[in-house]
């Protein structure tokens, strides 16, 4: 099968639980310290090698278009101003090896409609799919993780982390079994159980590898939950005609598509920043020693 050179970002998505921040921004563009969310996902999938970027977008997104663009005003007052280390930050936002291909969703028909908006750009290739309010901390990243088990196995991996039983009505679930090379094959999946309900508190998180015969399925089930096309309806499909892999993957996941999750990964990455963590450190030592964080 080929190699995984295609990613794909979903970013249509109104970003509500953020309002009003997100009433003219896209939750995508949110910082985590001095880098939006949308860029540190775009990095993980570079790292992995892969070096077509395909977003599908919606209304009020042209800021990640303008973000990845290049900024000829911008770059030439920053080196007419000698800001060389700013200039390459600027320059680097998106290597010169790496393309960006966008995509309109036109209606918000849930997450395996825009998935499936891809088909014409990604046609019979393995890709993946990163939903960029999953921000995980890794070395290396969860993309180059699930591509190294890809090509070990040749079939779709799911990332996937133990959440606690009451919080499986958030996630796609998966119950699983062992299989012959030691891997959990997933034998279902079902979208946000009730605890009672669910086969395993064993969710997915925002990180999908699937082979290109997950479009068929998504242009044949029909609508499930929410009257939208739900992803974890095409994956259960595709289990009828290929193995599917749950992949616990090596990292700390931030849900930055709420704002405790958000507020963690901004206290923590600002910690392991290279020019602020120590200083940083010491302003909630402060804080903590004024009985402030009480």
């Amino acid at each position: 099968m080929s190699r995984v050179l295609k990613a794909v970002f979903p970013v249509a998505g109104l970003g509500t639980r953020f309002l009003p921040a997100t009433k003219a921004s896209p939750k995508e563009m949110l910082n985590i310290v001095d880098k939006p969310l949308i860029q540190y996902a775009a990095e993980e999938a570079e790292a992995a090698g892969i070096d077509q970027l395909v977003f599908i977008t919606g209304r009020s997104k042209r800021s990640i278009e303008d973000h990845f663009d290049k900024a000829y005003e911008l770059e030439a007052e920053l080196e007419s101003a000698g800001k060389t280390k700013l200039l390459q930050i600027v320059q680097n936002v998106l290597p010169a090896d790496v393309s960006c291909i966008y995509l309109r969703q036109a209606t918000a028909l849930g997450l395996g409609h825009a998935v499936l908006c891809a088909k014409p750009v990604v046609g019979n290739e393995p890709f993946v799919v990163i939903l960029a309010d999953d921000l995980v901390d890794s070395e290396p990243g969860v993309v180059a993780q699930m591509i190294e088990q890809f090509e070990r196995h040749q079939c779709s991996i799911l990332a996937v982390e133990e959440v606690p039983r009451e919080e499986t009505h958030k996630y796609g679930i998966v119950a699983t079994q062992p299989g012959p090379n030691g891997e959990l094959r997933v034998t279902s999946i079902v979208e946000k159980p009730a605890p009672q309900d669910a086969p395993s508190n064993l969710a997915v998180i925002g990180r999908y590898l699937l082979t290109p015969r997950i479009f068929d399925k998504l242009e044949n089930i029909g609508r499930g939950a929410g009257g939208e096309i739900q992803l974890t309806d095409g994956i259960a499909a595709l289990l009828k005609d290929e193995p599917v892999i749950a992949y616990p993957f090596h990292g700390k996941r931030y849900d930055c598509g709420s704002k405790l999750g958000y507020l963690e990964a901004t206290v923590e990455l600002g910690l392991a920043h290279d020019d602020l963590g120590a200083d940083f450190k010491s302003y909630l030592k402060r804080m903590a020693a004024s009985g402030v964080c009480d």
